[in-house]
């Protein structure tokens, strides 16, 4: 009977894995398919500083004070791989059809902290969410990436960390919440619009509040975000372009207590695009924000804080498996606001330089990437320079 079983499931697990290589759907019910995708990562690294938010795949920036006796260490990661299952569902009503969609990685810590640890990444949830939609509006009710979360920079690395995230203004998380997306433009548009709504939940962990959001719920909630979406063809070019705006109120206070000065609230406008003009890839984004440490800016610092950012890449294909790509971002929050909030230890400017070399072909792709970020903090406007070097391969399925 176990024999029986296990036969069945490499047979489910075979068919799903050739299924999805092929990009097809298992059909699971007289209505509904599934489809398993995601990637196996895997990198070699060296570095010469410790980051955060940790080191190899998710290095964003240097850990103050600099080394400057034994630097360089290695390692390696896999945490990047990703589970993907997308449900397709029938249809509930008219036009309207129901999907859902789960996604999981492997930065969720490690299995103990003893000395095989590092070798037993734990999953973690990423994007859980339901939805309904006829094809021109489209209703999710779950947990996904609020609107703030645009381009992003293209790397074989950092994946589930993409390169200036918190570091190097590249901003945005993921929240449950409600959002709607609607289509603006017909499908044969010349320039294709839409709209993109959020309600979300949130979080905050400010020096100010008392809130434990693990257990009194979460201070900041909710956030409302409105992203304008546009692109299209002009010539050659393929171009994208969007608009986001962000509102929130935090209550330092929780539930229960009313106490003076105890609301804080956070706003953001982010503007991005990207362009494609046969092999070279130019794109970025830039922000300008206010106490939205919730949303991965100010380089994660929680706060009354004023900050901007931005960050540019451009990548050229110069041959049919080769490619080349800079990259140079900033997160600058404002010193006298970062000063007064977190105090002398604060983070008051971050720029990150990277570049990468990679080779691809179908669904495999491999690249050497070198990584320089370079912080400023404290009163003193101590610099910590930090670099990675990292050799990675990327599968996709």
């Amino acid at each position: 009977m176990i024999g029986i079983r296990r036969t069945s499931v490499l047979c489910i697990l075979a068919a799903v894995s050739t299924n999805a290589a092929s990009a097809q759907s298992i059909a699971i019910g007289k209505d509904m398919s599934i489809l398993f995708k995601g990637f196996i990562s895997a990198t070699a690294f060296a570095q010469d500083q410790e980051f955060q938010f940790g080191n190899g795949q998710n290095a964003e920036w240097p850990e103050p004070p600099e080394a400057t006796v034994d630097r360089w260490f290695g390692g390696g990661d896999v945490r990047n791989t990703r589970l993907t299952l997308v449900f397709s569902g029938p249809k509930v009503l008219n036009d309207w059809r129901v999907n859902a969609t789960g996604e999981m990685d492997f930065f969720g810590g490690h299995n103990g902290t003893g000395a095989f640890a590092g070798q037993q990444p734990v999953p973690r949830l990423r994007l859980a969410y339901m939805e309904l939609t006829n094809g021109s509006t489209t209703i999710q009710l779950g947990q996904q990436w609020a609107p703030l979360w645009g381009n992003l920079p293209v790397s074989v690395t950092h994946l589930s960390f993409p390169l200036g995230w918190a570091s190097g203004g590249l901003i945005g998380w993921r929240y449950p919440g409600l959002f709607v997306n609607q289509k603006l433009t017909k499908p044969d548009a010349p320039v294709k619009m839409d709209l993109q709504f959020a309600v979300m939940g949130g979080n905050w962990n400010g020096p100010e509040s008392t809130t434990d959001n693990e257990t009194a719920g979460n201070a900041t909630w909710p956030q409302f975000e409105l992203r304008y979406n546009a692109g299209g063809k002009l010539g050659e070019v393929t171009w994208g372009a969007y608009l986001v705006g962000h509102i929130d109120e935090k209550d330092l206070s929780g539930p229960g207590v009313s106490a003076p000065n105890d609301k804080l609230s956070g706003s953001a406008v982010e503007i991005g695009a990207k362009f494609q003009l046969g092999d070279v890839l130019i794109q970025g984004n830039g922000f300008t924000g206010h106490a939205i440490g919730e949303q991965f800016s100010t380089i994660n610092q929680f706060g009354k804080i004023q900050s901007e950012g931005g960050w540019l890449q451009a990548g050229w294909e110069f041959t049919d498996h080769w490619g080349i790509y800079g990259f140079a971002g900033m997160d600058n929050p404002k010193d006298s606001d970062v000063l007064a909030v977190i105090g002398e230890a604060g983070r008051l400017k971050n720029v990150m330089f990277a570049g990468m070399l990679r080779w691809r072909s179908g669904p495999f792709s491999a690249g050497i990437e070198y990584l320089h970020s370079r912080l400023t903090s404290g009163v003193e406007e101590a610099k910590t320079n930090g670099q990675q070097i990292s050799f990675s391969g990327l599968f996709n399925f």
